[in-house]
């Protein structure tokens, strides 16, 4: 079956398309999930909320907006980066392994192997490395425009104008 099929199908709440695109979709999503938050349980977690949003919100989706697959990134990026804002995912990481923070050093230099999970890293290799600074922090760490400007030691107004043009780039990329 046709995802387009299958989405349809989900938007008239049927539950063996739930599941067909659930299979087809949570290993994908779930290495986005992780690859911000660094905890498989509680990315497990945000991964079921994810599809319990589109469930429930699948209505909303229009294929004239973009692809199911962004609409769905979107909601799993969002969730994710609004876990990593939550009172009790700080206070659980108080307590880290030295491990846990060589992982965020190593990853904060290159893009994770995670990241290709999507199919999306391809497409920011063609990209410069401005752009492929900003969209890794803003898109895969989660960093909010202020973080990344302190991280990458630029003005915010920089952050906000390459991130603007490099979605650009990156779109027109995908659209050829």
């Amino acid at each position: 079956m046709q995802p387009d099929d299958l989405i349809l199908r989900l938007q008239q709440k049927d539950e063996k398309a739930f599941e067909q695109l659930y299979s087809m979709y949570s290993e994908s999503i779930f290495g986005v999930i992780n690859s911000v938050l660094h905890n498989t349980e509680a990315s497990e977690e945000v991964l079921q909320d994810v599809f319990i949003k589109v469930w429930d919100n699948c209505a909303s989706y229009s294929s004239n907006k973009g692809r199911f697959f962004t609409w769905l990134l979107n909601i799993a990026r969002n969730a994710a980066i609004d876990k990593t804002r939550s009172k009790l995912f700080k206070n659980q990481k108080k307590n880290l392994t030295q491990e846990y923070f060589v992982d965020i050093l190593e990853n904060k230099t290159s893009f994770s192997s995670k990241v290709d999970a999507i199919g999306i890293k391809k497409y920011i290799k063609k990209l410069g490395e401005d752009c492929k600074n900003v969209i890794h922090l803003l898109f895969f760490k989660g960093y909010t425009q202020k973080e990344a400007s302190e991280e990458l030691d630029i003005p915010l107004g920089t952050i906000k104008t390459r991130n603007r043009l490099c979605i650009n780039k990156l779109r027109a990329i995908l659209v050829n």
